[in-house]
């Protein structure tokens, strides 16, 4: 059941983002030859109007395809015969509307919490450590964690995470003036809560009443927050701390949620909860992602836009279609490769851990 959740929600994933670029693009009466869902071979069609609508067989993508998207025809509809303030933002709709569906799931989530946590300390533990230029006190509210902005206490968790147990460099907002402790030695400790050991910090921090005005700055932030770790993650990819093997494609995705589904600790609520989350976060993802300067994505092509009107303003000769259809054609090729790559990476993960 959690596996056909998955691509179900994958499939409207994939719906959303094509709807972004097809209404777009019927907004300003450009001319759409086919609205797919999937890729491969079709499974179910209709022809209404001038547009195919079809469903593939494959959940892994799907296309919004307009006259001219890639050569200049003789179409005053065609996609190249627009400004380009209309291709922009036909464009970036399919971005933004992921953006959008993404930071709504978050919303709905969030209107569930009773409260939540801020930075605030209101308690540490008697023998919390201290470090060699001082340390926290009641009342501090710690703003960064090695120079990430802090607003709640998962963000504290999650910065903390990403140390890897090593010393960090903590600044706090103490009676108005920040203070900023380096490498500061912080660490998880066991400690037993209710007859049970639980690993923490010593930390205990504010309550934050859940009125419906926090929850919403809660949604916005957590939604940023998404987009922050999406960065964060792409720049450990370029520092070498983390390798492509460490990505995930779709099987690995829903052999994610199917692990959570089976999890024998949280109740089916507790399931649907997190596997609603997990999935606002893939949104966010997937709309940053497309907006990647890298070739066939959609942030590709608005660069080479912008590129080929700079170019045509110097050079004052235009600039042939074709050559941006030969370029991302490539970039396509290159994206399938590495969608390919990810895919056995993937099934070899799910076949080692069987």
């Amino acid at each position: 059941m959690y596996i056909l959740l998955a691509v179900i929600a994958f499939g409207v994933l994939i719906a959303i983002h094509e709807l972004g670029h097809f209404v777009a693009a019927k907004a300003f009466n450009v001319k759409v030859l086919e609205f797919s869902i999937g890729m491969g071979p079709r499974l179910l069609k209709k022809q209404k109007g001038e547009t195919l609508y079809s469903l593939r067989a494959l959940p892994l993508g799907g296309s919004c395809v307009m006259e001219g998207e890639d050569e200049e025809v003789e179409d005053p509809r065609s996609f190249t015969a627009q400004k380009p303030w209309k291709r922009f933002i036909i464009l970036f709709a399919g971005s933004f509307m992921n953006f959008i569906l993404g930071a709504l799931i978050v919303f709905l989530l969030v209107l569930q919490l009773k409260g939540f946590a801020g930075t605030t300390v209101t308690e540490l533990t008697e023998d919390f450590p201290s470090f060699k230029d001082g340390s926290l006190q009641v009342g501090d509210t710690i703003v960064a964690i090695n120079g990430e902005r802090l607003y709640y206490s998962d963000d504290f968790l999650t910065f903390m995470s990403l140390a890897g147990g090593r010393p960090v460099d903590i600044t706090v907002l103490r009676n108005g003036e920040k203070i900023t402790f380096e490498n500061a030695p912080l660490t998880r400790r066991p400690f037993v809560e209710n007859g049970e050991t639980v690993m923490r910090y010593g930390i205990t921090f504010n309550l934050i009443e859940p009125t419906l005005g926090a929850k919403v700055r809660f949604a916005g932030y957590q939604t940023m927050d998404f987009v922050r770790l999406i960065r964060l993650s792409l720049a450990q990819l370029f520092r070498g701390e983390a390798g492509i093997r460490d990505l995930s494609g779709p099987v690995g995705i829903v052999s994610m949620v199917n692990d959570v589904g089976q999890s024998a600790e949280l109740s089916f609520t507790e399931k649907l909860f997190n596997i609603a989350y997990f999935f606002a976060f893939i949104a966010v993802n997937l709309a940053v992602f497309n907006l990647l300067p890298i070739p066939a994505l959609d942030g590709g092509r608005i660069l080479f836009m912008f590129l080929i009107l700079i170019t045509e303003r110097l050079s004052r000769k235009k600039f042939d279609p074709k050559y941006e259809g030969y370029f991302h054609a490539a970039g396509f090729i290159l994206l399938m490769g590495l969608a390919l790559f990810v895919l056995i990476n993937d099934v070899l993960k799910i076949v080692g851990n069987g």
